[in-house]
């Protein structure tokens, strides 16, 4: 990451998108073996963009964009994490542990449209305000640094849903 450089905070999360995107086609291709590494690896991924942009990006723009843009990605977040917990408590030999991976891709799918969409997407209207994408880029490569040490070192914690309200069964 440090040897990485990114034009501005989208840049980054673009970035990462490819990254994630890039993940998920290697766990559609592979065989049985690798899949729960990369399964872990897609989760570990999404749980510091999760992250990062719900302590970071997101509250910059609130009041700056469309308030239900940023609460649609908050409760699209919280139906990933969901699948997320669940995968990573899983392995590859459970039921559902392929589809639960294909639809979390589904999930991420549909959110990175919805942030890169020309014109009217989440990024489109970000780059239409007034906050300083290089420093914000600045704050969320520091705070993924910090994430991804901590993955590292003893692992992250399960995701944490913000907008959705989890009912015990």
């Amino acid at each position: 990451m440090a040897q990485e450089s990114f034009t501005d905070a989208i840049a980054l999360l673009k970035a990462d998108h490819r990254k994630v995107e890039g993940l998920f086609e290697q766990f559609a291709a592979a065989a049985a073996g690798p899949k729960a590494k990369l399964a872990r690896q897609i989760c570990t991924e999404l749980k510091i963009h999760t992250t990062v942009e719900e302590e970071i990006f997101y509250p910059a723009f609130r009041g700056k964009i469309e308030d239900d843009t940023l609460d649609e990605a908050y409760v699209e977040h919280d139906g990933a994490k969901v699948l997320v917990n669940d995968i990573e408590a899983g392995s590859p030999e459970d039921d559902f542990y392929d589809a639960k991976v294909t639809v979390l891709f589904e999930e991420i799918k549909h959110h990175v449209h919805e942030e890169e969409m020309p014109s009217e997407g989440m990024f489109a209207q970000c780059r239409k305000t007034d906050v300083d994408l290089v420093a914000l880029r600045d704050l969320m490569v520091s705070r993924k640094q910090e994430l991804m040490l901590q993955a590292e070192r003893e692992g992250l914690p399960p995701a944490q849903p913000r907008a959705v309200n989890l009912q015990p069964a």
